[in-house]
């Protein structure tokens, strides 16, 4: 997992208006990189997604957007990561419904389904780092 953080765009999660932003970036990156519509819509969702979960489980964080290849491959990679309590147990975090806020618990599963790639880290009171990669449906030329 080593999207270039020093390449990326970092947004600071701190408040509501952070995760809106970051969603607004995200989209706005994903468009100029040649995603649709659909594709930037499901990229800002994920986006929203992660930038909550740090919001709510750790209080502050980032998210870093960055443009990625592989090969002829070209994505967008979404760096989510703070220093919270982390999660002790992630095999069950990643379970539909499973959830430690009361929530409907479809976060980080939503996000796994929403994204080509996904990877997460994290131990109890280590914090989070989870990278999430959505590729063009089509190769560089």
């Amino acid at each position: 997992m080593n999207p270039d953080v020093a390449e990326g765009t970092l947004v600071r999660i701190e408040s509501d208006l952070d995760i809106v932003s970051a969603r607004m970036q995200g989209r706005a990156i994903a468009v100029q990189l040649g995603f649709g519509a659909t594709a930037a819509t499901l990229i800002a969702t994920a986006i929203s997604e992660l930038a909550r979960n740090v919001l709510l489980y750790a209080g502050r964080g980032e998210i870093v957007l960055t443009s990625v290849e592989h090969g002829t491959r070209r994505g967008l990679a979404v760096l989510a990561q703070d220093r919270g309590p982390g999660i002790p147990d992630i095999p069950r975090a990643m379970q539909d419904g499973y959830s430690t806020s009361g929530r409907l618990g479809l976060g980080l599963p939503g996000v796994r389904r929403l994204m080509d790639d996904f990877e997460i880290e994290s131990s109890a009171g280590a914090g989070v780092r989870i990278v999430a990669k959505k590729w063009m449906p089509y190769p560089m030329t």
